[in-house]
């Protein structure tokens, strides 16, 4: 039975940023290739300065297979063939191995895991909430680098292997938020790759000094992508949020991830500016627009139109999975070529007391809400999970094929969709064939 789904009246996170990812393409999406060259995430070379290693994970159970085998990783990468002399080995115990998962949308800065209770106040619009993340940033005690380090290193022991975070840029932080999260990424950078969106939650042209500020942080090369936020419904101001957005990431080489929460013609229209941008900049492969509610009203036809346009710019979707009213038409747009990833959005933040940075569990909230039952469309629930966000981040795909990245989680289980269901322990996180993790706990 599928959870009922709240009113269009009702105000909440869920009614303004909520987004599923649909089910019936998820495979598709699984079996999609990584990300062109063009859209490469900068933060590869987080890998370079780890020494030359070999590693055996003996009597482990490849994607829950019946039989249990061998793990061999050379130099970060799945080995094929046996493991060199002298290797290290470490018992899986029989576990079960899965690629590790990626967040494709997450706002660490915002957050207050770790800290002490925050009570909420009711909230009337987007304006209401990001006076509220003023009041909540004034009142922590504890920089951004540290909140943002503890949740970063927190998604770690879940499995996360990568994450695209947003930092909010305003006057009231300057860009404390963007150096509080780079300085966290710093600190992981062994454990976890990240790319930085310098987020306007305050809108571009409705709070002045904005734009310059995001000037600034494209400037200081601690960003790899600038954002935005409803040109339209927000900013009301579609051509100079976008034109300012677009000159900015033209002039310093990065890319776009835009919040669009518009729906109807306010977000048509604004996808379309974002397609022609793109398009007239060759910005192909570096433009991803985040949540985006106004696709799943459209019909058939419209929706194959814009998808069409969207693969043809190689422009990026991004979704998270709360409730069902807006879920994004996966199979539709996969085959236009679209690369769509998943993520958890805020954690404990001013906007909601829920969140956890756990891709499994997202995944597994994925299942709920798309009310699916097979085993099959249980795994593409991890699939999406792990390797759309990977697309969306140019990264590539953990699949425990020889040559891929050495990222994977080994938990205890039965196989594939009982995990999804039943989201045990990550007793192991592996990132480029190191532990980082065991038992739930952060290894330094």
């Amino acid at each position: 039975m599928q959870p009922t789904s709240p009113s269009p009246s009702a105000l909440s996170r869920r009614t303004m940023l909520a987004g599923a990812a649909a089910l019936a393409g998820a495979t598709a999406t699984a079996g999609a290739a990584a990300a062109p060259a063009t859209a490469a995430a900068p933060t590869a070379a987080n890998r370079a300065d780890r020494r030359s290693k070999a590693v055996v994970f003996r009597d482990v159970r490849v994607f829950g297979a019946a039989k249990a085998t061998d793990l061999v990783v050379v130099d970060g990468r799945i080995a094929s063939g046996p493991a060199p002399r002298g290797a290290k080995v470490v018992d899986g115990g029989g576990r079960i191995v899965l690629p590790s998962l990626v967040d494709a949308h997450i706002h660490p800065d915002k957050t207050t895991w770790g800290g002490s209770w925050v009570s909420r106040r009711p909230a009337s619009g987007i304006a209401d909430y990001v006076a509220q993340d003023v009041e909540l940033f004034r009142s922590q005690r504890r920089p951004v680098a540290k909140r943002a380090y503890g949740l970063m290193t927190h998604a770690v022991t879940r499995g996360t292997r990568a994450m695209r975070a947003h930092a909010d840029v305003a006057p009231a932080y300057g860009l404390a938020g963007v150096e509080g999260v780079a300085e966290a990424r710093e600190r992981l950078r062994h454990a976890l790759d990240v790319q930085i969106v310098a987020f306007p939650q305050h809108g571009v042209v409705r709070t002045p000094g904005t734009a310059e500020l995001l000037e600034e942080a494209a400037r200081s090369g601690a960003i790899d992508m600038i954002g935005g936020i409803d040109p339209i419904g927000f900013d009301d101001a579609l051509d100079e949020q976008l034109d300012l957005v677009f000159g900015i990431a033209e002039r310093h080489g990065i890319g776009v991830d835009i919040h669009l929460h518009d729906r109807g013609d306010k977000g048509m229209r604004a996808m379309r500016g974002i397609v022609e941008r793109t398009r007239a900049l060759s910005l192909a492969g570096k433009v991803t627009v985040s949540h985006v509610f106004c696709l799943p009203g459209l019909t058939d036809k419209e929706l194959g139109s814009i998808a069409a346009d969207l693969g043809e710019q190689d422009i990026a979707l991004t979704t998270v999975a709360p409730s069902d009213s807006l879920v994004l038409p996966i199979a539709r747009l996969r085959e236009h070529g679209v690369r769509v990833g998943l993520g958890s959005d805020g954690v404990r933040d001013s906007w909601s007391p829920f969140g956890n940075a756990d891709m499994l569990h997202r995944a597994h909230l994925l299942g709920w809400v798309t009310d699916v039952r097979l085993d099959e469309e249980l795994a593409n629930c991890y699939r999406v999970a792990a390797h759309g966000g990977a697309d969306v981040m140019g990264l590539a795909h953990a699949d425990l094929a020889p040559g891929a990245p050495a990222d994977f989680v080994l938990v205890a289980g039965e196989c594939l969709p009982q995990v999804v269901v039943d989201m045990p322990r990550r007793d192991m996180v592996v990132h480029g064939g190191v532990v980082v993790a065991r038992d739930g706990e952060f290894l330094d």
